[in-house]
């Protein structure tokens, strides 16, 4: 069982990443991305401020501030993973994949099947990291708009061309489908300049 570590700082920048079932490629298998489109704007509505993301085909990276108020962003993070487990399950169940289906099921913890789960979509827990400064942040945003076409990866040519990541935003200035926030208003103020 993972121990989870509490992100509950206020007014804080973290570095996040959560992963699917067995690293198997649920996102671009079933084209959810937008669940964790919606997943975002209600983040935002919420009061916390995505400033940079890239969704890979099966893991999410995101760097995101916490309100100034009370934060809790395991339980956010807990309650969106559930959510979007029920809308990638279903996507699954409408394209016949029993196989995925049956492989997901086969994950499930004895314990988490006695409570009623029948899905194990996501990897328990989350890794998320506290940034320390802007020099920190700066190495993240860059980690993750690069993970698309690092590596084993080479989802495009390009990593500004990406289209499931905030890399645009910046490099272009092209907005996001959501709402996101840039890194200068998070660190300096809303009316920072870009």
């Amino acid at each position: 069982m993972p121990v989870k570590t509490p992100h509950e700082l206020p007014n804080e920048l973290y570095f996040c990443t959560f992963t699917c079932c067995d690293w198997l490629p649920l996102f671009e298998m079933t084209q959810s991305y937008d669940s964790l489109y919606r997943w975002f704007t209600i983040a935002h509505e919420n009061q916390y401020r995505t400033c940079a993301f890239t969704i890979m085909t099966n893991h999410v990276h995101f760097i995101m501030a916490t309100p100034f108020n009370k934060a809790n962003l395991n339980t956010l993070v807990s309650n969106s993973k559930r959510f979007m487990a029920y809308e990638i399950v279903a996507r699954l169940e409408q394209s016949a994949r029993s196989d995925v289906l049956q492989r997901l099921s086969d994950a499930v913890m004895p314990g988490d099947r006695k409570r009623g789960k029948q899905h194990q979509v996501f990897r328990p827990s989350f890794d998320g990291k506290l940034i320390l400064n802007e020099a920190m942040l700066l190495r993240k945003i860059d980690y993750l708009h690069h993970n698309p076409v690092s590596g084993k990866w080479r989802l495009v040519d390009d990593f500004v061309m990406y289209p499931h990541s905030s890399a645009a935003f910046y490099e272009l200035g092209i907005p996001c489908c959501f709402p996101i926030t840039h890194y200068t208003n998070i660190l300096y103020g809303e009316n920072a300049t870009i």
